[in-house]
């Protein structure tokens, strides 16, 4: 966390980290523990690819992910979702609380969070949410394109 919050400091970015009891787990419950859409939630996703691994930022409307889109994104040949196992070892954080902020990893996001003034996301801590503008998850992360 205090990485993120360094991170997030040095680029003068407005945000707040938000402490909760309840474990998140899902966009929906994340929309109705914060009384926001479900669009303002933005779970990071990680993908593996035989280039290596990368996050996707999507917007928790986003619903099923597809894949073929993003291979041809990224140009590669296989995509598929990392093993809880490999988020782990590839950002520190368990599935459900990746940051939305992974400096060293390349990533995708989905436009559709620009709709909102704040979204919604993981610190790499569990029951710690992370609220800031969509254009500084842009700005903060590796950006190697968009989806919608």
């Amino acid at each position: 966390m205090d990485k993120l919050i360094s991170i997030l400091d040095k680029h003068e970015t407005e945000y707040e980290i938000i402490k909760h009891t309840k474990q998140i787990n899902t966009a929906q419950e994340g929309a109705d523990y914060f009384g926001i859409e479900i669009g303002q939630t933005a779970p990071t996703l990680i993908l593996k690819t035989e280039k290596g691994f990368f996050a996707l930022i999507i917007s928790g409307d986003y619903g099923r992910v597809d894949f073929k889109i993003i291979k041809e994104l990224i140009s590669v040949k296989q995509v598929k979702l990392a093993t809880p196992k490999e988020v782990e070892q590839v950002t520190g954080s368990k599935v459900g609380s990746v940051s939305l902020i992974n400096e060293s990893l390349p990533t995708i996001i989905d436009k559709q969070l620009n709709r909102f003034s704040y979204v919604y996301g993981g610190t790499g801590i569990p029951q710690t949410t992370l609220k800031l503008r969509p254009n500084d998850i842009a700005k903060l992360n590796k950006i190697v394109g968009y989806v919608r």
